[in-house]
């Protein structure tokens, strides 16, 4: 109960965190939002939000990057801030333009994910990942 109560900072337990918050959110991506947008590609790709001009099936292919590979990245922890900056980038678009004046029950779930990668893009990887185990 002691160490329940204790404000004293733990590596361990930070770097389990790190590895458990990376795991759960780059797997979430990949699996629940990545994977069914790359399995309907053909039919989303005439009508994808476009908020930069650069085509609706560009635009997919964004969003299929940074969903699938920068969610599979974050899982092995390598080149973890680079993932993560790309998922932050691409739920700010989610959350702030696709969603925009939709009110918080539309945004909650492109806010929820872009809280969790902002959190990994400031923490880093931690040891229990590719790039904490070359250094990095």
């Amino acid at each position: 109960m002691k160490k329940f109560l204790s404000t004293a900072y733990s590596e361990n337990a930070f770097n389990v965190a790190s590895l458990l918050l990376r795991l759960t959110f780059g797997l979430i991506i990949c699996i629940h939002h990545g994977f069914p947008k790359l399995m309907h590609f053909s039919n989303q790709q005439a009508i994808f939000f476009d908020p930069f001009h650069i085509g609706h099936k560009w635009s997919l292919i964004l969003v299929l990057f940074a969903e699938i590979f920068c969610g599979l990245l974050l899982v092995l922890g390598l080149f973890t801030r680079f993932a993560a900056l790309v998922l932050v980038i691409q739920l700010a678009v989610a959350a702030f333009l696709f969603h925009k004046g939709q009110g918080l029950d539309h945004q909650e779930l492109a806010l929820l994910y872009l809280t969790a990668f902002s959190s990994i893009l400031l923490i880093g990887p931690g040891r229990f990942s590719v790039d904490g185990m070359m250094g990095r």
